[in-house]
C-alpha cells in the first residue's frame, strides 16, 4: 500500500494517465474506423490537403506560428510537427517546427519571468508545479531535456525555467537541444508517411510519440 501510495506521488498523477491514455485511445479509434471504412478515399483527401496550392513559406509561417502559440493556446503540437514534415519534407518541417517551438520556449521563459509562479500555476496546475521543481532539484537544469516532449509538463518546464531565473544562455542552448530531438522526430515521421503515402502512420505518430514520451516520464524519480 506504501509503495502504491509512492508512486502515485511520485509519478505522474494517476489522472493525467488515465486521461491521456482514454485520449490516446479515443484518437486512435478516430483515425482507424474511417480508415477502415473509406480507405482509399480518405487517403487521398489527406494528400489533397497536404498538397494544396498553398507556398511552401506560407505553410510554414502558419504552422510555425501555430507552434509558437502553444505556450497560451491548446496547439496540438504532434500533429502541427508532424503535419509540417510532412507538407514540407523532413529538412523544412524540422526548421518550421523547430523555429516555432524555440519562439513558445521564448515565450514561456518570458511569462515565467515577468509572471512569475502566479502564471505558472493557472498554466500547468499545482501537481505539474510541484513535479518540474522535484526534477529541477534531483537532474538540475537537465529536466527540460527530460519533459520537453511530454505533454502539459513541457510547457510548464519552460514556464519554470523564467520563474527559477535559469540562466538565459543555457536555456536557450538546452531548449534549442531538447527541441531539435522532439521536432526530429516528428518531422521523421511526417516525411516518411508522406513519401510512403503511409497516411496512418502519418496520424498514428502524432498520438504514439507523445505517449511514448509521457510513458517514460513515469519513470522518473519526480
Amino acid at each position: 500500500m506504501h509503495e502504491d501510495t509512492t508512486r502515485a506521488s511520485h509519478g505522474t498523477p494517476r489522472s493525467a494517465v488515465k486521461g491521456w491514455v482514454m485520449f490516446c485511445g479515443l484518437l486512435l479509434a478516430a483515425i482507424l474506423v474511417p480508415f477502415a471504412l473509406l480507405g482509399d478515399g480518405l487517403e487521398a483527401a489527406t494528400r489533397g490537403l497536404l498538397g494544396s496550392p498553398w507556398p511552401a513559406w506560407q505553410w510554414s509561417l502558419l504552422l510555425g506560428g501555430l507552434l509558437a502559440s502553444d505556450i497560451l493556446l491548446p496547439v496540438p503540437s504532434s500533429l502541427v510537427s508532424t503535419a509540417a514534415g510532412a507538407g514540407l519534407g523532413f529538412w523544412w518541417g524540422l526548421l518550421t517546427s523547430w523555429a516555432g517551438t524555440m519562439v513558445g520556449c521564448g515565450l514561456g521563459y518570458l511569462l515565467g519571468a515577468r509572471a512569475g509562479t502566479a502564471m505558472l500555476r493557472r498554466l500547468a496546475g499545482e501537481t505539474e508545479l510541484a513535479r518540474v521543481a522535484r526534477a529541477s532539484e534531483r537532474y538540475g537544469h537537465w529536466y527540460l531535456l527530460l519533459f520537453r516532449g511530454v505533454p502539459v509538463l513541457a510547457e510548464a518546464s519552460v514556464v519554470f525555467a523564467g520563474v527559477s531565473r535559469m540562466p538565459l544562455r543555457r536555456f536557450l542552448a538546452l531548449a534549442a537541444l531538447s527541441n531539435l530531438g522532439v521536432c526530429a522526430s516528428y518531422a521523421a515521421v511526417g516525411a516518411a508517411a508522406m513519401k510512403a503515402a503511409a497516411f496512418l502512420l502519418l496520424f498514428a505518430g502524432m498520438v504514439l510519440l507523445p505517449a511514448l514520451a509521457l510513458w517514460l516520464a513515469r519513470g522518473l524519480k519526480v
